[in-house]
């Protein structure tokens, strides 16, 4: 049976919360979650590979139980995220250590590999992006705030925070929607519906651009280390298209891509299948 504790780190002023699983002294994976969600979407993943690994899974700030300073207190951008996250990483004593990445938690674990290469012995990539192409047209209302900050491009990205969208997220391109449980998506319109979350989440969205200017970097980072890496992506994705997957293998010729039958958020339908992938992958990434 599996034990997850639940933590909070004390990270420059503030508190991140995490779970934890697995032996101390176990290889580690980090797992980074995306938008809107938080570590609680693991919840199924942790379990399926804590026999045999470290499994650490924070909720970004702003995200989940960790956190979520006032605006004029925090910038709310990606390179902040990643510098919170590189520092919890430190304080709770992780040294090498594999990442898992999904959706926001790509960019903020890729500017983690880029920053400290030495730290990361592999990468897992569920639905994280790192390549124009696999962008799909679902951004255009972004891309227009990313090129005018205005105030009505702003206004129209708040369809993006309504609950009926976070279902849509969990359910389109999924097969049989009966596999998809209401409890991920309910807890994430919860806190959606906190007093300021909606602004912050609005500046993340603006932010994203930055993420984007630095793919040249993520992708030079690949090219250079080459770490193992495996692409396990639901291929009905309305965000990050299939190509953005094949993709990685232009710059890390040995990385496995693997497609699956279902949406966005993969872990909800096919977590199984991503966790058989997983424990295959990791021995054999020293």
């Amino acid at each position: 049976m599996t034990t997850i504790r639940y933590r909070h780190a004390h990270v420059d002023g503030f508190k991140i919360f995490y779970r934890e699983a697995g032996p101390v002294d176990a290889p580690t994976l980090l797992l980074l979650h995306g938008f809107p969600s938080a570590g609680h979407m693991f919840r199924e993943l942790i379990p399926a590979l804590s026999d045999r690994f470290r499994i650490v899974a924070p909720d970004l700030p702003g995200f989940g139980q960790s956190d979520m300073p006032s605006r004029d207190k925090f910038s709310y951008t990606f390179a902040k995220l990643a510098e919170v996250i590189e520092r919890f990483t430190e304080i709770i004593g992780l040294g090498r250590f594999s990442i898992y990445v999904f959706d926001y938690g790509a960019p903020t674990g890729f500017r983690l590999a880029v920053r400290h290469p030495e730290r990361i012995t592999a990468i897992i990539s569920q639905n994280g992006n790192a390549y124009e192409e696999g962008l799909s047209d679902g951004w255009n209302p972004i891309r227009a705030y990313w090129m005018e900050a205005t105030e009505a491009n702003r206004k129209a990205l708040r369809a993006f925070l309504s609950p009926e969208t976070t279902i849509w997220q969990y359910t389109h391109g999924v097969v049989d929607p009966s596999l998809v449980s209401p409890d991920g998506y309910s807890l994430d319109n919860f806190y959606l519906a906190r007093a300021g979350a909606d602004e912050i989440q609005l500046d993340l969205f603006g932010d994203y651009k930055s993420n984007v200017s630095m793919y040249p970097q993520f992708q030079a980072y690949f090219r250079k280390h080459k770490p193992p890496f495996l692409a396990v992506w639901g291929k009905h994705d309305p965000f990050f298209l299939p190509a953005g997957a094949e993709a990685f293998k232009r710059d890390i010729p040995g990385a496995e891509v693997r497609f699956l039958d279902t949406g966005h958020f993969a872990l909800e339908t096919h977590c199984d299948e991503i966790a058989a992938a997983i424990r295959e992958f990791l021995p054999r990434s020293k």
